[in-house]
């Protein structure tokens, strides 16, 4: 279902304020990762925020999935900072959902298939 107008400005409100909360305020969650806001998905009544992130070059000791659950675990306060940054723009902050986004590392890989499938093109 395609979001409303109001949705997308608070979307985008969202996602350019997360991307600062992650980088000012929790960077230690992160360690030596780069964590991406891709997108953010507001339910209609503005209750829910479906946070998508692209995490980059985590060390090998932790994968992606364990940045995204380190970040799922520390959620109310990344809420509470969330709402300290947009307390003039929103009444009430959405609750947050995090989900890793994958869709880069997927192309990547639709993208090698097709290298070997074809060597001819590069």
């Amino acid at each position: 279902m395609e979001q409303g107008k109001r949705q997308l400005k608070v979307s985008s409100l969202l996602q350019s304020e997360l991307a600062s909360v992650f980088r000012d305020k929790f960077r230690e969650l992160i360690a030596s990762s780069l964590v991406t806001v891709t997108m953010v998905r507001v339910t209609a009544d503005l209750s829910l925020a479906r946070v998508y992130l692209s995490v980059f070059g985590p060390n090998q000791a932790e994968s992606k999935e364990t940045v995204v659950h380190k970040l799922r675990q520390a959620k109310s306060a990344i809420r509470g900072e969330l709402g300290h940054r947009i307390r003039n723009q929103l009444r009430v902050v959405p609750d947050l959902e995090f989900y890793l986004d994958d869709s880069l590392d997927y192309a990547e890989h639709i993208e090698k298939l097709l290298k070997e499938h074809n060597p001819s093109s590069k």
